[in-house]
């Protein structure tokens, strides 16, 4: 009989997201406070004899080796010193994270896809080799190898573990449109070189740590919303239903907001539009999000 193993890789949100000057090399420089949500993709992954293969249920997301799944598979394959193409596991994808919206659903998709590899195909890699083998694959899939809540530098690849934050409902609002990431980057250099970013929209979130609330700001909010006036129409929408604080989340286009969990639950129907995504959920802490891709 298949052996199948079952993971469910969460979401991100950017509490913070502050972006530096391009470089010489066209990157940026970030430092992201991200944050894991329980909204979530599943991964089915069945051994069986063959070449490796994906079946994916979502509209408009590959099933070949455009998916991160499938480019995970072929680099822990190789890692492994395995010789021609991965074999001998069968996977689906069922997506419900929103593509183009910030959330990291496919890094997410990606990070779970070595974990589970490393089980059926026994290549007895660690944590932290994981982790070193996923930058590879982009700058976010090493945070979800730790999950919960962590704070990210230089690419995003620089991962520093905090405090979990105390248990906050979470409200994700995505617009019809999608965006991205390199465009939002494009964006906000544009902008930085025709005006200085001086008015950032920010307000303060108590996370229950005893230095005191942070400031919730994203940088690249300010130009997406510029050329998509939906975004700014969400967080101002987000706040008037009573958030504590509400912004932009990665590169857009969808927008986060903070309540406690019962005004969440209130908060959900003040938010329903016809052309509005609009999902409840809460954050996790680190072994929560580490049990749901098995960890």
């Amino acid at each position: 009989m298949p052996r199948t193993l079952v993971l469910r890789p969460p979401a991100k949100i950017n509490l913070t997201l502050r972006v530096g000057p391009r470089r010489a090399d066209g990157l940026h420089d970030v430092r992201t406070l991200m944050q894991s949500i329980a909204i979530a993709d599943t991964l089915a992954l069945t051994a069986r004899a063959g070449l490796f293969s994906l079946n994916v249920h979502g509209l408009g997301v590959p099933a070949d080796r455009e998916n991160l799944v499938w480019r995970a598979a072929e680099l822990l394959w190789r890692a492994s010193g395995r010789a021609g193409e991965p074999r001998d596991v069968h996977v689906h994808l069922d997506k419900s994270i929103p593509m183009a919206a910030g959330l990291g659903g496919g890094s997410a998709d990606a990070a779970a896809a070595l974990v589970g590899l490393n089980v059926i195909w026994n290549t007895r890699r660690t944590r932290p080799q994981l982790i070193g083998l996923s930058a590879e694959l982009g700058s976010d899939v090493p945070f979800f190898l730790q999950g919960g809540t962590a704070l990210c530098a230089g690419r995003g690849e620089e991962i520093y573990p905090v405090d979990d934050v105390s248990r906050l409902g979470i409200i994700v609002v995505k617009p019809s449109i999608g965006v991205a990431t390199a465009d939002a980057y494009r964006w906000l250099d544009e902008d930085r070189q025709a005006k200085p970013d001086d008015d950032r929209r920010s307000s303060l979130l108590d996370l229950g740590w005893p230095s005191g609330p942070i400031d919730v700001v994203n940088d690249l909010e300010r130009p997406v919303a510029t050329r998509h006036p939906v975004v700014a129409e969400i967080v101002d929408a987000c706040r008037r239903a009573g958030a504590r604080a509400a912004a932009m989340t990665g590169s857009g286009s969808a927008v986060f907001a903070a309540f406690s969990e019962p005004a969440a639950k209130r908060a959900v129907r003040r938010l329903r539009r016809p052309d509005w995504l609009v999902m409840l959920t809460r954050t996790l802490t680190r072994r929560e999000a580490a049990r749901r891709i098995g960890l």
